[in-house]
């Protein structure tokens, strides 16, 4: 009995001291000492092109883990400046393109001189030298006085070599193209204003690209030019003459579609002042020369440019290939404004080379610029002597 009394009285003792501990952990007040505080995960600082790994994960993990590329950035648009082409200067470029007058040497020249040989020169004779004449376009008025001078000439001389024949017909056709006729190109600056080239014609003469061959020419020779784009009525010839100007470096003033054309003339004028430039080409609309308001209106242009610098040259821009047509139109242009030279275009696709004779005749102006070919640099100053030449087969 007394033992188990001593059992009982262990278990009350630990019982007691068991709560006792629980009541000094949770009691009010009571110091208990904080839990330990981990440092933070410190990650891998990720490489370039590596993705950063995920919290808990071991290094192998991160080194396996890899980002995908960077988006590329889109690639601006590379702007490329045009080429700007150097022209050959203009001298002795009619004798380098002498050849493309082979069509026009094959019916004048070569035509006139087998006549000409002939041992009997009868009236037939004669008259199909006037026939050759007048088919190559020289005109009736000019064949008439060269076949009355031949036939005096003919008379005078009695027997003739072909040489003789051949001198006697080159000294006819230079009296005839006007060998002292002064062709000079009027395009030196006046002080600080540059010279002014105005530049006219009928639709489809290669008005505009004889203002682009131009201004090749002049560049080539030296100068500094600005070019008018006053054709607004046709919708591609402002965006052509552009084209001309950035291959060489020339400005190009232009303005809309369907705009005034004396006041695009009036500002690359004032554009080329402004810029020191050595010479102006004012290209203007191609008009019919049957409609009076439009021819009218040319007169307008050169009225206005003068109120800023004179027009040293009003350049009429003919087809070869029209013929007597191209007179018609020559007269008509002469009226408005006062032209001062001819450019005779698509002079190598005729065998009608008398043209020349018949347009100075007729406007009294000289031819000053020829067109023999389609390429870029295919624009000559007018050589009354090479052209002679070339079309006798010399």
């Amino acid at each position: 009995m007394e033992a188990y009394l001593g059992i009982i009285a262990i278990v009350v003792v630990v019982a007691l001291l068991a709560a006792g501990g629980v009541f000094l952990l949770f009691r009010p007040g009571g110091k208990t000492a904080p839990p330990p505080v981990e440092p933070p995960e410190v990650l891998p600082i990720p490489k370039e092109g590596e993705q950063a790994p995920p919290r808990g994960a071991t290094d192998d993990d991160a080194a396996t883990t890899t980002l995908p590329p960077p988006p590329v950035k889109p690639a601006e648009p590379v702007v490329v400046a045009p080429v700007i082409e150097v022209p050959p200067p203009s001298a002795g470029r009619m004798v380098r393109l002498r050849a493309r007058l082979a069509r026009s040497q094959s019916t004048l020249g070569k035509g006139l001189l087998d006549l000409l040989s002939r041992d009997r020169l009868d009236d037939d004779t004669w008259d199909e030298i006037e026939e050759t004449l007048i088919t190559a376009d020289v005109g009736v008025a000019p064949t008439r006085a060269m076949v009355e001078e031949l036939r005096t000439r003919v008379k005078v001389l009695g027997s003739r070599s072909p040489e003789e024949v051949r001198g006697l017909l080159k000294e006819e056709l230079l009296t005839q193209l006007g060998v002292d006729l002064d062709r000079t190109l009027h395009v030196k600056p006046h002080g600080e204003r540059p010279a002014v080239v105005l530049v006219v014609g009928v639709n489809g003469t290669g008005k505009t690209t004889t203002t682009g061959k131009l201004a090749r020419s002049l560049i080539g020779d030296g100068n500094k030019v600005v070019l008018g784009a006053a054709d607004t009525f046709r919708a591609a010839a402002a965006d052509q003459l552009q084209t001309w100007g950035d291959r060489v470096g020339a400005e190009v003033v232009r303005g809309p579609e369907g705009g005034d054309p004396a006041s695009i003339a009036f500002d690359a004028v004032a554009k080329g002042i402004e810029d020191k430039v050595d010479v102006v080409i004012v290209d203007t609309a191609g008009r019919l020369h049957t409609k009076t308001g439009l021819m009218d209106e040319l007169g307008k242009v050169k009225r206005v440019i003068e109120k800023k610098a004179t027009v040293d040259e009003v350049l009429l821009v003919l087809d070869a290939t029209t013929g007597q047509n191209g007179m018609r139109q020559a007269r008509v242009f002469a009226e408005v404004v006062d032209v001062t030279g001819i450019a005779l275009t698509k002079l190598d696709g005729t065998a009608k080379g008398g043209i020349i004779i018949s347009v100075q005749r007729e406007l009294g102006v000289p031819v000053k610029l020829v067109g023999l070919g389609e390429g870029p640099d295919d624009l000559a100053p007018f050589d009354a002597e090479v052209f002679v030449d070339t079309l006798l087969g010399d």
